[in-house]
């Protein structure tokens, strides 16, 4: 039902001081971003490393969903976003086991399902689970191009290789010339 953790959401009162500490000490990329004026906030995704994204999420006025959470602290963990590859299989799971969910939405064109399961329900955390592809969300900077599974380059005296990983992004290795010459006689053995 669940393919993985996709990312971990923080709310936080003051985005520019957050995404300094995030982008200028810890290093993070900034992907995909966008404002719900409904709701009154902004989100957005950032990269670290490979495979591994936080959501930074900020009030943008008055009447924010994030104005009770944010009340007495300057930011928090808000919730855990689960990626599924079934929004629906993991509805009929949930009822059928009496989990009970809210805020079920599928936004157009099918880019983003969602559900939560209140933390009352999941053990003090907010849970959101999701169905998408998670490469529409990251910066270019931090996937293959389009319709690509690897790419191999020179590090110096080292191989990198980067393959795609279906948890969006990539998985990178770094290997000596000895591994990657070894890595070269098996892949040519094998069928």
């Amino acid at each position: 039902m669940i393919s993985r953790i996709d990312h971990v959401s923080i709310a936080v009162r003051d985005y520019e001081k957050a995404e300094r500490f995030f982008r200028d000490i810890l290093g993070v990329v900034q992907g995909a971003a966008a404002e719900d004026t409904r709701m009154k906030y902004v989100w957005r995704i950032f990269s670290l490393g490979d495979l591994t994204r936080l959501e930074i999420l900020n009030p943008t006025g008055q009447g924010s969903f994030l104005d009770g959470f944010l009340k007495n602290r300057e930011g928090g963990v808000h919730h855990i976003t689960l990626q599924t590859p079934d929004i629906q299989k993991a509805r009929g799971v949930l009822e059928a086991n009496g989990i009970p969910y809210f805020g079920y939405n599928e936004y157009p064109g099918g880019v983003w399902k969602e559900l939560f399961i209140h933390p009352r329900d999941a053990f003090g955390v907010l849970i959101q689970i999701a169905e998408f592809t998670p490469d529409d969300w990251l910066a270019d900077s931090v996937k293959l191009p389009k319709g690509r599974r690897w790419s191999v380059d020179r590090k110096g005296d080292s191989v990198r290789i980067s393959l795609s990983h279906p948890g969006g992004g990539t998985a990178t290795v770094e290997l000596s010339p000895e591994e990657a010459k070894r890595l070269a006689a098996e892949l040519n053995e094998k069928p």
